[in-house]
């Protein structure tokens, strides 16, 4: 449930205010830096912890073939982000936010995303904060608007032997239309296509 007047919660309405009237690519990867930089090293570990602890809980044979590319997700991402930023990358990105009605809809999903799930169910609840959720959301907005790649790497697999894959500069994913029921996945929001015939 949100607490719609608890801190987090404003500040998070703030970061998708923000995120909302950027209009190049550019400027939103430097909106997304800055906020990313906000995070703590002992928040960094907590979520680092979150996503080992739910990579551990996959089937063997699965988590062998999928934890590298869902650590990658978070890890590749994040340092991408922070490099790009570091080199001045993003000061010479005048292209503009590609599909921008998909893009603020995402924006605006992410401030009731950030609260879904029951926090029983959090690994390590009494570090619960809806800002590490933000943390995973913030990357994906960098993967999809700025990279104009999926919100999970090409070659993800997934659980029947499909992966996602880049054909002729596009992707394609085989749960892409697969998630319209969970209104806080990213999947929703991602600009690869789902893979016919799945």
């Amino acid at each position: 449930m949100i607490q719609s007047h608890g801190p987090e919660y404003e500040r998070i309405l703030e970061i998708c205010r923000d995120l909302e009237k950027a209009t190049t690519k550019g400027e939103l990867g430097m909106l997304l830096a800055r906020e990313i930089s906000q995070y703590s090293l002992f928040d960094l570990q907590v979520i680092m912890g979150r996503i080992r602890y739910e990579i551990h809980r996959l089937p063997p044979a699965y988590r062998k073939a999928a934890g590298p590319y869902l650590l990658s997700q978070i890890v590749d991402t994040h340092h991408s982000l922070l490099t790009m930023c570091t080199r001045g990358d993003f000061q010479a990105i005048a292209r503009p936010i590609q599909a921008r009605d998909l893009y603020l809809s995402f924006i605006a999903m992410i401030p009731r995303g950030c609260y879904a799930g029951d926090i029983r169910d959090v690994y390590l609840p009494q570090f619960h904060s809806p800002m590490h959720r933000l943390f995973y959301y913030l990357l994906a907005v960098f993967a999809m608007y700025v990279l104009e790649q999926p919100g999970h790497p090409v070659g993800t697999p997934f659980p029947g032997g499909m992966k996602i894959e880049e054909r002729e500069g596009a992707f394609i994913c085989p749960v892409r239309d697969k998630e319209k029921e969970v209104f806080f996945s990213i999947c929703n929001f991602c600009p690869a296509k789902q893979m016919e015939g799945v």
